[in-house]
């Protein structure tokens, strides 16, 4: 491991002071034109948000009192129809007027927090004047069109983020643009208040990325906009492929990269992307919360998000629990290999009921089938048996709606239940209109129905997985995957799906996860050293599934450390092998060595592990006590009494400083200002155990400044003579 130099390299700020600077002075200068331009621009399109629904409005009323409906004739029906398509043609506009004018005035708003982060001067053609760019999280242009922000998601953004003076390029509209990168400054500004810039010349000596590690972590993830580093760019703005593996060593900026390449995605294809379509898969609740705030800061909406409990809860049956997910490959392989000749029995399907009162029966859906027998049973047939069964219930509620039964059940509806269904009070005027009522009635009362036959709840999944496959039962996952593979359970929609730590999903999960996000392009994060739990997918297991399901898997390395000190990233990247240690490096300033401390007795530990923990409610930050297991935590809030940490569960978002108890699953993806390890002894973590050592590289590199180690014993030989001992 090596550390990268942190000197800062002609960070004019060093030398002069602001007021004795004139590149400080034209800096500020210019800071304050743009934020007057800004506010003037939002107050603006206030204003003119404003005009537009007043003329929206005024015009809405004026062609609603002008529109005289008339369909005496076909020729009168076709002219209204006509003047109504004017209408909304009129209002369309105005819509999309009000709709750009808001994103418009979002971006204002967003960049009046922090205008820019960066300029370039860039010289086109030698002799040229350079001309200078102003990089911001979002870009805006003023009433002639000329560029006061350009948005770092831009192809000319591009030049910044390389990081290379002189000559460089950047790619627009498919062409190569080169370009002589004269000048690359970056800014740190609150507002319309200049605090400092930096000019850097290579890209080890990034000032602004040194200047921002400085600072506290705070309670929520925040945007790296401003310090993307040349190996996470590589990662943001990779060409568009259906698999991207990323392998990043802890603190590498995994997450963040994950993140700004969704915001990248967004900016490429606005208009086109939305983000309903983008899944982020992730570890568990408490990790969605963290990074929760990142995207809205980059104006952008944050995309779905689930844990691989929530998918599965989603699509399994309500009484089966999600289960274990270690299920060999080959299990889903013999899904494959057995649906390709299946046939359904007359025993394969059940019927639909809703409230004791059978719809269709089972009967009927068999024969069904049968009808479509020349079709091979799969996706197709079922597909097409879910719109037959559509008709079905349609029909059978049409002939129940006539019934004496029916008709009395809608007139003893009551007030609330009539505005709940109709949305108002009901008085049929004759027999035709109560029947239609009848229909609706039944509609919202069989609702249940629709979504049954949708769900295909009328086969029997279980049962024929057991007779397919011999079996006298299935796991959830097979379960799931048999479904997929009957009746092609899925979400076509989806176009990217993100799954952060990756290494954390077996194989079978992965191939679900594929399969159901059948279109979709995957970006993979993950690192394989943080791989703390038993039958996980390896990375030549998860390339493997993903190649069967997409093709050629491109992939990715980061291995710089922005997370950790270079103490503490010496420590754990020594539990990695020797070639991959030689490729790790830290960006951070040095700090305190970690600290190690043996205690041969229970009563010595004990005294440890408060006076530990004392110590880092006095300091500032978020600390964190990280045990292994649960039931460890457990035994560490009745050792401590009163003086215990609370423990950190899955639903609860974590404090922006203080002390907290959490367990290593929990912590994954997480940082903390400093890191108690309050059991390193050879029991908790055996020497000639893989999994043990990745639980340690683990823990230890939550750590972003400071590192206790306690060991209640005999210390582990992983950590022998190493660190500061006490």
């Amino acid at each position: 491991m090596h550390t990268k130099n942190n000197r800062q390299s002609e960070a004019q700020t060093d030398t002069l002071a602001p007021s004795d600077d004139p590149v400080f002075r034209e800096e500020q200068l210019h800071l304050s034109g743009t934020y007057a331009k800004l506010q003037e621009i939002g107050r603006e399109l206030v204003r003119k948000m404003e005009r537009t629904r007043a003329a929206a409005a005024a015009d809405k009323r004026s062609m609603s009192e002008e529109l005289a409906p008339n369909f005496a004739t076909y020729a009168d029906a076709m002219e209204t129809y006509a003047d109504f398509a004017a209408m909304n043609r009129v209002i369309d506009g105005y819509n999309l007027a009000q709709d750009a004018d808001a994103e418009r005035l979002a971006n204002v708003e967003l960049l009046l927090k922090q205008p820019y982060f960066a300029k370039v001067a860039l010289q086109f053609k030698p002799g040229q004047k350079p001309k200078e760019l102003y990089i911001g999280t979002a870009g805006i242009a003023d009433e002639a069109y000329r560029r006061l922000v350009v948005d770092w998601r831009s192809p000319v953004a591009e030049v910044y983020y390389n990081q290379d003076t002189g000559p460089t390029s950047y790619v627009a509209d498919g062409r190569t643009i080169n370009v002589d990168l004269k000048l690359r400054r970056q800014f740190d500004i609150d507002e319309d208040r200049l605090n400092a810039y930096f000019d850097t010349t290579v890209a080890i000596q990034d000032s602004l990325l040194l200047a921002s590690l400085s600072k506290r972590r705070t309670a929520q993830m925040q945007a790296i906009t401003a310090t993307i580093q040349k190996e996470q760019n590589q990662v943001v703005r990779h060409e568009d492929v259906p698999v991207l593996l990323v392998s990043g060593i802890a603190g590498s900026g995994k997450t963040s990269v994950l993140l700004q390449r969704i915001a990248y995605l967004f900016y490429q294809m606005r208009g086109s992307l939305d983000a309903r379509e983008v899944f982020l898969i992730t570890p568990n609740p408490v990790f969605r919360d963290y990074i929760a705030g990142v995207l809205p800061d980059l104006g952008e909406r944050n995309p779905e998000s689930l844990t691989w409990n929530e998918f599965a809860r989603g699509l399994l049956p309500p009484d089966r629990g999600v289960g274990e997910a270690n299920v060999p490959l080959a299990a889903l392989a013999r899904i494959d290999a057995a649906v390709r000749d299946f046939e359904f029995d007359a025993f394969d399907f059940r019927d639909i009921r809703v409230r004791d009162v059978r719809l269709v029966s089972a009967d009927s859906v068999r024969k069904l089938s049968d009808k479509l027998r020349r079709i091979p049973a799969g996706p197709h047939r079922v597909t097409l048996m879910r719109e037959e069964l559509h008709a079905r219930l349609e029909a059978r509620l049409a002939q129940m709606a006539g019934t004496d039964e029916t008709l009395d059940a809608l007139s003893a509806l009551d007030l609330d239940e009539q505005l709940r269904i109709f949305h108002e009070v009901i008085a049929p005027a004759d027999e035709q209109e109560e029947r239609a009522l009848a229909l609706r009635y039944l509609r919202d009362r069989y609702a249940d129905a629709f979504a049954a036959v949708d769900n295909d709840d009328w086969l029997r999944i279980d049962r024929i997985g057991m007779r397919l496959l011999g079996t006298d039962g299935l796991s959830p996952l097979e379960w799931l995957y048999l479904k997929m593979a009957l009746t092609g359970l899925g979400n076509p929609d989806a176009k990217y799906v993100m799954i952060d730590e990756v290494q954390d999903y077996t194989a079978a999960q992965l191939a679900v996860l594929a399969r159901y996000f059948r279109r979709a392009h995957f970006l993979l994060l993950g690192d394989p050293n943080q791989a703390i739990a038993p039958g996980t997918a390896t990375f030549d297991e998860v390339r493997a599934v993903f190649e069967a399901a997409r093709g050629p898997v491109e992939e990715c390395r980061l291995m710089t450390s922005y997370r950790s000190t270079p103490e503490i990233t010496e420590l754990f990247a020594s539990l990695l092998g020797e070639s991959e240690r030689a490729s790790i490096s830290a960006v951070q300033r040095a700090d305190e060595p970690p600290a190690i401390v043996s205690c041969p007795d229970e009563a010595t530990y004990a005294v440890a592990l408060r006076k530990a923990v004392a110590a880092a409610r006095d300091d500032e930050g978020l600390s964190a006590v990280i045990a292994p297991w649960k039931h460890e935590a457990k035994r560490l809030q009745k050792l401590l009494g009163d003086d215990a940490p609370p423990l950190a569960d899955d639903t609860a978002s974590l404090p922006a400083q203080g002390v907290v108890l959490i367990t290593l699953k929990l912590a994954k993806g997480l940082e903390f200002d400093r890191v108690i390890v309050p059991d390193a002894s050879e029991r908790v973590f055996p020497a000639d155990d893989p999994l043990s050592r990745r639980r340690l590289y683990t823990t230890l590199s939550r750590a972003t400044r400071s590192l206790v180690i306690l060991a209640h014993g005999e210390l582990t030989p992983l950590l022998a003579r190493k660190g500061t001992h006490a």
